[in-house]
């Protein structure tokens, strides 16, 4: 099994070629807008919409990490957000919130193999039809399962609830099974979080996901070098990171199973908490 691979959200390019620098494999530019504040007014989320005037700012200054941008929800003016992504030095394009199998279709056929995309399942629908359009990916291609607005749609009160339920569960072993890589959800620092990082890794390694976005509890928003620097040591902390991952997988499946157990209790005692503060 492959090591992870960490994701960071910015479009900052001094934080993106920093990051690049200390470790993180994948540089996240994010346009979509549409529908996304109303959706996630409430949370702590990542929340800023790019332009493309930031995808080719930071796309001048990685030499490694790929560039992954984030479009908006498939609509009218999809073929031209894909050709300017593209043509401002996208290596990756992610489609969010689709329901359907002829939207993923569709997109597919817009970006037409110019360059690999990520399908962000992130809606009840798209979870349940996985396998109506996952055989239509390409060799590079794969599916990041976005908790925070698959917990909204489901009416859930935290975004770790639908990993706790093993929802993803069928549809991670569909991708394995094809050899899709998938990635899921966001990561805090070892021995920080809400949820206790050590946990949510632990999940990765028992799914056998690939990729996972280092969260604003990770970075606390960091928006600039300086800022990024006084918070946290990235290096070390991604050092540490992979020292835990590491321990993980030399551990047998009772460790994870354990783990996996810990995290339901947690999350769901979180969501009880959550409730009842509503």
């Amino acid at each position: 099994m492959d090591e992870l691979k960490w994701m960071l959200i910015t479009a900052n390019p001094s934080v993106a070629r920093y990051a690049e620098v200390c470790g993180v494999h994948r540089i996240f530019v994010d346009m979509e807008s549409l529908g996304k504040a109303e959706r996630q007014k409430h949370l702590s989320a990542h929340m800023a919409s790019h332009t493309l005037e930031d995808v080719a700012a930071v796309a001048g200054v990685l030499s490694d990490a790929e560039l992954m941008v984030r479009l908006n929800p498939l609509h009218a003016g999809t073929a031209e957000e894909v050709d300017g992504a593209i043509e401002h030095g996208a290596g990756r394009l992610m489609l969010p919130m689709f329901r359907r199998p002829e939207e993923v279709e569709r997109f597919l056929g817009l970006v037409g193999g110019r360059v690999p995309v990520t399908l962000l399942v992130e809606t009840p629908e798209a979870l349940t039809r996985l396998s109506t359009y996952m055989d239509g990916l390409g060799p590079r291609d794969e599916v990041h399962f976005g908790l925070n607005d698959l917990s909204l749609a489901m009416g859930l009160n935290y975004l770790f609830e639908p990993l706790a339920a093993r929802l993803l569960e069928s549809a991670v072993t569909l991708l394995r099974e094809r050899d899709i890589p998938f990635g899921f959800g966001g990561v805090a620092r070892i021995g920080q979080g809400e949820l206790p990082a050590e946990w949510v890794l632990s999940e990765h390694v028992r799914l056998g996901s690939s990729w996972v976005i280092l969260s604003r509890a990770f970075h606390g928003g960091a928006d600039c070098v300086e800022t990024l620097v006084k918070k946290l040591d990235l290096r070390d902390e991604l050092h540490r990171l992979r020292l835990t991952e590491n321990t993980l997988r030399a551990g047998d499946a009772h460790l994870l199973e354990s783990n996996r157990q810990r995290l339901e209790k947690q999350v769901f005692a979180i969501a009880r908490g959550r409730r009842t503060q509503a």
